[in-house]
């Protein structure tokens, strides 16, 4: 029915505004998209915009991100810009480089965009976001696969991956599994914390 309405509404060349609360929905029907929160205009832009880059935390949380770090800016290097957790953790991002020293962010990273590994990824050229813990929930979802991930700091990453055609590959990261849990720099979205300029 969706892609039906899509193609009535290119055929009549008319205008619909369409209001919903799914987001899938939302990005296969529409040209463009606003998200509204609480009355205030958030962000409008096409879906892959609002998508992949989602201007506000509230945008990013609306838009499926569910991995969230409370962060303090540390400093650059390799034309990324360091963040360090309460509990110690060191995060990267490209999108921060223009973040001040000492400037509270939040560090936010999408699901499908954080990889899962069971040994040490290997060197990299510059910085990577790299963690160790332990799944304490793996859920097969047909097509992909999600995991939670606890870290010692006792916060809890989601990584989800598209199955592929070996499953043999994600053998040994159910429950209890140690694992490494990595993505790139440009992956992560940093915003900052209300009052930070």
């Amino acid at each position: 029915m969706q892609v039906e309405l899509k193609r009535l509404r290119e055929r009549l060349g008319i205008t619909f505004i369409f209001v919903t609360h799914d987001q899938s929905e939302a990005l296969v029907m529409s040209d463009r998209i606003a998200v509204i929160n609480r009355g205030r205009l958030e962000q409008v832009g096409s879906g892959e915009d609002i998508y992949e880059r989602p201007r506000t935390r509230f945008v990013a949380g609306f838009m499926g991100v569910e991995n969230f770090f409370e962060v303090t800016c540390t400093g650059l290097a390799d034309k990324a810009a360091r963040f360090e957790t309460s509990a110690g953790l060191t995060l990267w991002a490209k999108n921060g480089c223009d973040f001040a020293e000492r400037i509270q962010a939040t560090l936010a990273v999408r699901p499908e965009c954080v990889r899962l590994a069971l040994d040490f990824p290997g060197a990299t050229n510059g910085p990577l976001n790299l963690l160790q813990g332990e799944v304490v929930e793996a859920i097969y979802e047909g097509g992909s696969r999600r995991w939670s991930v606890r870290l010692p700091s006792g916060e809890h990453l989601v990584v989800r991956e598209a199955n592929a055609g070996d499953s043999s590959v994600l053998a040994g990261t159910g429950c209890g599994a140690r694992v490494y849990l990595f993505w790139e720099p440009e992956k992560s979205l940093v915003y900052p914390c209300e009052g930070a300029r």
